[in-house]
């Protein structure tokens, strides 16, 4: 017993000097900080592969667009001179060149309606992006990731657009109905209110305002739409 007891401290000690003398302990911790900074890389890697998913995405939709177009336009040149002007080739789709998604061209996944809706809300590409996000809830109302982070994106979207102000209000009406505690929730009171307010619907603007005023008085958002509030509610009242 006595002689483990000895071997224990010996090799206590024999690691503790290397530990302390030898080194070891900065060949451990230059391996943690090796181990981290892999981490580090694999993440950022990880997020590089996502955005580039997106990027391929979008390509894939550009480059079938033009074989669309082309198609279109090669049997309109094959077509017999004497046709009628209201003939019409069938089997290609008449693009509408306000439509940015085309869907029933393309017919996009749920998935990548909102991965090149929010791609074009980064890069403010307001209106792309707000046709490809009302796309994907009008289609896919009940989809999973039809969220109020995605709802609250749509809003967004739709209302800098600067002319969507329809849309915008569907959204953020949604999101306010169904999402009462959301983190987006204060945030879409207050684009609902401006969208309500640029369609000129005053009285709809006030009861949202007002509800705000009560609620989140001292907010920066509420001192945005004061301004419009106090405005309205004077001219209504003359």
């Amino acid at each position: 017993m006595k002689l483990f007891f000895v071997f224990l401290l010996l090799a206590f000690g024999y690691v503790f000097s290397l530990w302390k003398f030898g080194g070891m302990d900065k060949t451990v911790m230059a391996k943690l900080d090796a181990q981290l900074e892999y981490e580090k890389k694999a993440l950022a890697l990880a997020k590089e592969n996502r955005l580039l998913q997106v990027q391929i995405s979008d390509l894939k939709y550009q480059v079938s667009q033009l074989e669309s177009k082309n198609k279109y336009f090669a049997s309109q040149a094959k077509a017999p001179a004497a046709a009628a002007p209201e003939r019409k080739i069938a089997s290609v789709p008449k693009m509408d060149t306000n439509d940015l998604v085309n869907y029933e061209i393309y017919k996009w996944t749920p998935e990548k309606l909102l991965a090149i809706g929010e791609k074009e809300l980064h890069f403010k590409n307001y209106e792309k992006s707000a046709q490809f996000y009302n796309e994907l809830i009008v289609r896919h109302p009940k989809h999973e990731i039809v969220s109020d982070r995605v709802l609250f994106g749509a809003g967004v979207a739709a209302f800098e657009t600067g002319k969507r102000y329809d849309w915008s209000e569907q959204h953020l009406e949604r999101l306010v109905k169904n999402y009462p505690k959301s983190e987006f929730y204060r945030g879409a009171k207050l684009w609902l209110a401006l969208a309500q307010y640029n369609q000129g619907e005053h009285q709809k603007f006030l009861k949202t305002v007002e509800e705000f005023r009560l609620k989140y008085r001292n907010t920066e958002e509420w001192k945005i739409l004061s301004r419009y509030y106090e405005d309205i509610s004077y001219k209504i009242k003359q």
